[in-house]
């Protein structure tokens, strides 16, 4: 079942959704798939304007649009996928944001993008998706030191307990202080949150979790092309009509 935002589903003339693995494109975007731009996430920090249905972008790990018919996703295995909505649903924008990401401060840099433009983080809303969660994202201290001793942030927020990343809870305190007052999270841990029908195992790809599995079983297949979609479009004016942004 495709998690959704009750924040961006009240925004009129969006569309949005998480995917898991029952379905890695969020059912409700999944016509519009043709229209992505092509684009290959690589951790870093760019951001990039999408101005045309398929538009080649090279390597980049965060894109924004006020094209309605533009399909934006990031895709995720355990990283965040953050999306944005300007208030009036005329701009979106979605981030790729793992460690790595939220260390370069691409957050900053997607709201650098906007007031480049006249906007203000303000004037948007911002959702943070399905992530490795402070429960399962085990790391070395040696990152956990890193993060404290380059981000402003109480170490509480960055690490809960002993060698736990909290990478939801650190990028909803970036978010805040650069002016998105307006912040919603999903919740999901990617690693252990379960399936809805509990026969069906996890509900969520987890790289973390594969590589494990990988271990004890080298046949176990690997992640590749299992990621899931996060993402969102500004309908256009001839599919708006009979849509109320409550997912079906």
């Amino acid at each position: 079942m495709t998690a959704y935002s009750s924040l961006l589903t009240s925004i009129p003339g969006v569309a949005h959704g998480f995917g898991d693995k029952e379905s890695l494109m969020p059912e409700r975007l999944q016509s519009w798939q043709t229209t992505l731009p092509d684009k290959k996430q690589v951790h870093g920090t760019a951001i990039g304007w999408v101005r045309r249905p398929g538009e080649a972008l090279g390597e980049l790990d965060g894109v924004i649009t006020d094209v309605p018919g533009i399909l934006l996703t990031v895709l995720t295995a355990d990283c965040l996928p953050v999306l944005f909505c300007r208030r009036d649903g005329r701009r979106i924008g979605a981030v790729h944001a793992g460690w790595r990401g939220l260390l370069a401060g691409i957050l900053g840099e997607f709201a650098a993008t906007l007031d480049a433009t006249g906007d203000r983080p303000s004037q948007w809303v911002a959702v943070i998706g399905p992530a490795a969660g402070p429960c399962c994202y085990e790391v070395s201290q040696a990152l956990v030191d890193e993060f404290k001793q380059r981000l402003p942030l109480p170490a509480a927020v960055i690490a809960p307990r002993p060698h736990h990343l909290d990478l939801a809870a650190i990028a909803r305190q970036q978010l805040l202080t650069l002016g998105f007052n307006t912040v919603d999270t999903i919740g999901h841990c990617t690693l252990c949150c379960p399936a809805p029908a509990p026969e069906n195992g996890m509900r969520y790809t987890s790289f973390r979790r594969n590589s494990k599995q990988r271990e004890h079983n080298p046949a176990h297949p690997p992640i590749s092309g299992r990621n899931q979609h996060s993402g969102l479009i500004i309908l256009p004016d001839d599919a708006t009509a009979g849509f109320n942004g409550i997912p079906d």
